[in-house]
């Protein structure tokens, strides 16, 4: 046994890990199961309490107790991000194709345009769109065949055709990568878990929303402008009433609970349990306001900032906050002592005192008196006039800057601000403040993202796909071993248990790296159990041939392997470096594919020349008959 040990622990260790990654993956479906058991419960409870509820606002209340049941166990989070991913067209959701609009750009950049400027811009639009050159090339070409040049609205008179060419490709790269950066942080603070997005050609955006049900709303999301608003934050006197207000309805709507109002100084009622306190004050029991503090800020978890929001979006909640004002949560979380993040949640005015409209300049620099990094906002002539009124008339009072709806900070106004100048504090580092800077340099240059292909994935057909591609693996498995069994006899049951640890090496891995299980992922794995047996065969084969020559089973086994090796690489390397090939210039689908087949075929050779080796020895060293077939 002492010859075996080695590769014994070493296949158990693996076999042992990969249960170990998958764990997570079960943990994950039997929570799911239990959630559903609990919601279908709490659907027909609603239903009594509240016949005359519609669908939409059970589907919101489903979804919220869904959320509450999620982030109340920490376990159920865990397991969520450990799992194995699933793809758009696996799990459902949003594939949209988009296409940065950089003619609107030149329009924009162009001096004193005239109707030939415009008709040459429109044909060159139009070209782009069935040709790989860029609208500036195209537009570039058109003004040099009528004999114009570039600097009649581009740049200065000083310049080359070449060098406004080549000023106006850097800015029209650069919209489109803005536009991505604006994506992304939409998208983001949207909420949609595992979302892809992805850069095809020069002006193209691909955007994958896995899990997304409202479409409608994420179109409008990520196609809208990016918003800056400057917005008076309430005062305690008049936010606290109706945080109060807003406990009271959820208590009754959430729990059936008839409570009366709290002020924020009873808060800690030390006679309630945890439990009871979270039925009694649900408002309060995840939003934390200060006593002592002279604002009404409040600090929510970062864990349950989405049920909060989701709190907050309900009919009834919304029926009695007024409709001048809305509660915003900050941009970013503050980090405690104990390495706790809290968001804070601010009620501010619904109507901005100015928008972004006016941002002439941002610029992300470092503040030399504090050395932290800021962005720093210049305002046009209309702007700054704006701003000087606004500052002057609510001296002492709180005004939250807001970008795409989510609060940056919330200074307090000390005196009069003339010049039109502002900056934004509090920034992590100077990656975030080049962001910022980014965001609403994008918002000062507008260029219009449309939307030239879209599909949705329904859940249910999502759930299908799973099934079906699951079923597929199944069937696949048992056809290949029963075929090994039948032809192979003892040997095809020893090539059986190395399918099996194929598959969990397979799946471990891809849990192991946290990638994402697609349908043509399913595919990979599929051929995968195809070609694992392959090199079996080749192995039978080879021990099938030294063993008509005479030799010993352990000669015929050691003849049977080495003799194989040349034909299982040369099929199995040329196969892996076809994947690589794929995953670099594929896309999306194809790249799932390309990646299950890569591990796959990894995980197949190990299976192979290590598990199925190690039986065969095993069995040799006891004097057990190897029979191929």
């Amino acid at each position: 046994m002492k010859e075996f040990r080695f590769r014994i622990v070493l296949i158990t260790a693996l076999f042992l890990f990969s249960l170990f990654l998958l764990y997570p993956t079960y943990q994950d479906i039997q929570n799911n199961s239990e959630i559903e058991e609990e919601l279908a419960v709490i659907k027909e409870n609603i239903k009594v309490q509240s016949p005359t509820i519609s669908d939409e606002d059970l589907e919101l209340l489903l979804e919220v107790k869904a959320d509450s049941l999620r982030l109340s166990n920490e376990t159920y989070k865990d397991a969520r991000e450990k799992r194995v991913k699933l793809g758009l067209d696996l799990q459902g959701g949003m594939y949209l194709v988009m296409e940065v609009n950089t003619a609107k750009l030149l329009e924009r950049l162009a001096n004193d345009p005239d109707e030939v400027y415009n008709k040459l811009l429109k044909e060159a639009e139009i070209e782009s769109r069935d040709s790989d050159e860029n609208v500036v090339t195209l537009l570039a070409n058109k003004l040099q065949q009528e004999g114009i040049r570039l600097s009649r609205y581009f740049g200065s008179i000083r310049e080359s055709d070449e060098d406004i060419i080549e000023n106006l490709e850097e800015q029209e790269s650069d919209a489109v990568t803005r536009a991505i950066e604006i994506i992304r942080n939409r998208v983001d603070q949207y909420g949609v878990s595992e979302p892809s997005i992805q850069k095809q050609g020069a002006r193209r955006i691909i955007v994958e929303l896995p899990g997304i049900a409202r479409e409608e709303e994420a179109k409008r999301l990520i196609q809208g402008r990016a918003l800056l608003e400057f917005k008076l934050v309430k005062e305690p006197d008049f936010t606290v009433p109706i945080m109060n207000r807003v406990d009271e309805v959820l208590a009754k709507a959430l729990y059936g609970e008839d409570t009366t109002s709290v002020e924020t100084d009873s808060l800690s009622e030390a006679d309630l349990s945890e439990e009871e306190f979270r039925k009694k004050h649900p408002f309060y029991s995840i939003a934390q306001v200060i006593p002592q503090s002279p604002v009404a800020d409040a600090y929510v978890k970062a864990d349950d900032r989405d049920k909060l929001y989701n709190y907050l979006q309900l009919e009834e909640v919304q029926r009695i906050i007024p409709d001048n004002v809305e509660f915003k949560f900050s941009a970013k979380p503050v980090t405690t002592q104990e390495a706790v993040e809290f968001y804070k949640l601010y009620l501010v005015n619904k109507q901005a005192e100015l928008t972004g409209g006016v941002i002439e300049d941002a610029q992300a620099n470092i503040d030399p008196s504090t050395t932290s990094p800021i962005v720093s906002m210049q305002m046009n002539s209309e702007g700054s006039l704006e701003w000087a009124r606004i500052t002057g008339s609510n001296i002492n009072k709180r005004l939250a800057i807001v970008l795409d709806n989510f609060v940056y900070m919330a200074p307090n106004i000390n005196g009069k601000i003339v010049g039109g100048r502002s900056q934004i504090e509090g920034l992590d580092n100077m990656e975030e403040a080049k962001l910022i800077e980014i965001v609403l340099k994008a918002g000062a240059l507008p260029a219009p993202i449309d939307i030239i292909d879209e599909r949705t994935v329904g859940p249910s057909l999502g759930q299908d796909s799973i099934n079906q591609g699951f079923n597929s693996i199944f069937i696949g498995f048992i056809v290949v071993a029963l075929f090994m069994v039948w032809y192979y006899k003892k040997s095809g049951m020893v090539a059986d248990l190395a399918l099996f640890f194929t598959i969990v090496f397979i799946m471990g891995i891809l849990a192991g790296f946290q990638a994402t299980l697609t349908l043509p992922g399913i595919a990979g794995i599929i051929l995968t159990i195809g070609m694992a047996v392959d090199a079996n065969v080749l192995i039978f084969e080879r021990i099938r041939e030294e063993l008509a020559t005479g030799k010993t089973v352990r000669a015929s086994i050691e003849g049977g392997y080495s003799n194989s090796y040349s034909a299982i690489f040369d099929s199995n390397i040329t196969t892996f470096f076809t994947g690589i090939i794929l995953y670099q210039f594929g896309s999306g689908p194809v790249q799932g594919f390309a990646l299950t087949l890569m591990i796959g075929i990894a995980s197949s050779l190990f299976a192979a020349l290590v598990v199925t080796r190690l039986v065969f020895d095993f069995m040799a060293s006891k004097g057990a008959k190897i029979d191929v077939g």
